[in-house]
């Protein structure tokens, strides 16, 4: 009977301690005020059940609410010791009238629990569970027996209440330890779960509010992460991209580049850089510049590349700019010297064949000598404008007068070609900033290349009005035979001429002034269809 009064009392001691640690462990993990306080209360409760439960021997009561004192002792220190074995002392004392035994016992075990944690204080918790322990068992094994003839009479009954004391002691310490080990997890979880939230967060904002490209690829290539830019750079929505392999959209040309670098990123595990183009959605391609990194797993086998891509298309235009410019630079100094050159025998050759035709006019290969002359004349002259600096002085003028100027200047020339030209006007005027006579020689260019191309006539349309940006914008249409697309982009460089006896620096020359003028001009052709020339130019403020 008595052995299964004690198993009771470990139960009771088992579910009391477990409860409040299972609450604060799964339901509630907020941090509780005077923890400590609130500890020693609950202890000195599940104290006073365990005197409730109580094993009467020889006028005696045991239990072992000294079990519950010591863990207190241990974990939460002597103040709450003190509090917990106070009430544990109250209920003893109310539940039995033998008060001597009571009181004494508890006395020397509270001295002796004090000056024990004074010195084990830095301990830890097992430890100190068992130290005082053994202080206890010690205690109570020289104690009893002075104070009370009780120890003799029946040492089997006390060796045993001893055994359940160790046992509710090495209960509760498991149980407690237990949950410390869990309650560490849980927080070292959450603590590592926010860290990881907070981390994925910062790079999901890096990667979601950066204008690169960010990719993932596979082992087989495939695309397993895109960041958020691609619909904004690129103009595929993410249902788009997710369905799509990189090559759908990786210029031919570059495939091969690209194959060999991301091998080399594989077999060798190294970062990798290069450019490549990536088709718009709208069709055009988009110039990148990309670096390729290798993601190891903790096998050390590759697998994932990230690529980092950058649109470089307007560096690409710079770099473009800037040799067209010094392109530009050297053509019109060597341009400017060769002309000088043969400007100077020129003057001689023209005016000993003048002076010889007005003395044998009836030859008439004069006129042919003399045309060709004046031809390769013009020519020097384009060749020195454009390396001699021109100083320019800007005025106000009506754009309108420019061209119906130019167009009256060119009226017998397009009579004798079958030419009408046809000018539509959204306004009466349109006012510009500009040096008139380079306007001017823009406008004769183009025209005249215009005629050039209809040789059997035909309507070269003017439309002046205004562009999407408010800018006053020129369109010529003719109806010649037209430019191949893939021509377009070399109109106007240097001594590039689609014309047989072209030179190709008229158009050149016409792209220096527009580019003077802060305004811009560009080209669309089919063959057979004519071409339409727009010109940008802003308007006099």
């Amino acid at each position: 009977m008595i052995l299964l009064d004690y198993i009771v009392n470990l139960s009771m001691l088992s579910l009391m301690v477990s409860t409040p640690l299972v609450i604060r462990t799964f339901i509630n993990h907020k941090p509780l005020k005077w923890l400590r306080l609130w500890g020693a209360i609950y202890a000195g409760v599940v104290s006073s059940v365990l005197v409730t439960l109580s094993v009467q021997e020889k006028g005696y009561s045991y239990d072992i609410r000294y079990a519950v004192i010591l863990l207190v002792f241990a974990y939460l220190g002597p103040v709450p010791g003190l509090v917990t074995g106070s009430i544990a002392l109250v209920s003893r004392l109310m539940a039995s009238e033998n008060w001597l035994p009571a009181i004494v016992g508890w006395l020397v075990i509270m001295l002796v629990f004090t000056v024990i944690d004074k010195y084990a204080k830095n301990l830890k918790f097992i430890k100190k569970c068992m130290i005082l322990l053994g202080s206890y068992i010690i205690s109570y094994i020289i104690v009893v027996p002075i104070t009370f003839n009780v120890f003799r009479d029946n040492p089997i009954f006390h060796l045993q209440y001893l055994l359940f004391i160790i046992l509710g002691v090495l209960i509760g310490g498991l149980l407690i330890e237990s949950y410390e080990r869990l309650h560490r997890i849980i927080t070292e979880k959450k603590i590592m779960e926010k860290s990881l939230a907070e981390s994925e967060s910062k790079y999901r904002l890096i990667a979601e509010n950066t204008s690169d490209l960010i990719v993932v690829l596979d082992k087989e290539q495939s695309i397993s992460y895109f960041s958020p830019s691609h619909e904004l750079v690129l103009g595929y929505k993410d249902s788009e991209l997710k369905r799509m392999e990189l090559y759908w959209i990786l210029h031919p040309d570059d495939a091969d580049m690209f194959d060999q670098i991301m091998y080399k990123a594989y077999e060798d595990n190294v970062a990798a850089a290069m450019e490549f183009r990536l088709k718009h959605k709208a069709g055009h391609w988009i110039d990148f510049e990309s670096r390729c990194m290798p993601v190891m797993s903790e096998n050390h086998v590759i697998e994932h590349i990230v690529m980092i891509s950058r649109d470089i298309s307007e560096r690409k235009k710079a770099e473009e700019f800037l040799l067209q410019s010094e392109k530009l630079s050297i053509v019109g100094e060597l341009a400017a010297g060769v002309a000088h050159e043969i400007r100077n025998p020129l003057t001689t050759i023209k005016g000993f064949v003048q002076l010889y035709k007005s003395e044998n006019s009836h030859i008439e290969y004069n006129d042919l000598l003399l045309n060709e002359l004046e031809r390769i004349e013009n020519i020097t002259s384009e060749m020195l404008s454009l390396g001699k600096p021109q100083a320019i002085q800007m005025n106000r003028a009506n754009l309108r007068e420019i061209i119906e100027n130019t167009i009256e200047l060119l009226s017998p020339q397009a009579n004798m070609n079958a030419v009408q030209f046809n000018i539509v006007l959204e306004e009466p005027d349109f006012f510009i900033t500009c040096e008139k006579n380079q306007i001017k020689q823009v406008f004769l260019n183009i025209f005249k290349n215009a005629m050039e191309a209809m040789r059997d006539g035909g309507d070269i349309s003017i439309h002046l009005g205004h562009s999407a940006e408010g800018e006053c914008m020129v369109s010529v249409q003719d109806q010649g035979c037209g430019i191949p697309e893939e021509l377009l982009p070399r109109l106007g460089e240097p001594f590039y001429s689609l014309k047989e006896k072209g030179t190709g620096l008229g158009l050149m020359i016409c792209h220096k002034i527009i580019k003077q003028h802060n305004g811009r001009i560009s080209y669309k052709s089919k063959v057979n269809e004519g071409t339409l020339i727009e010109i940008t130019l802003p308007l006099a403020s």
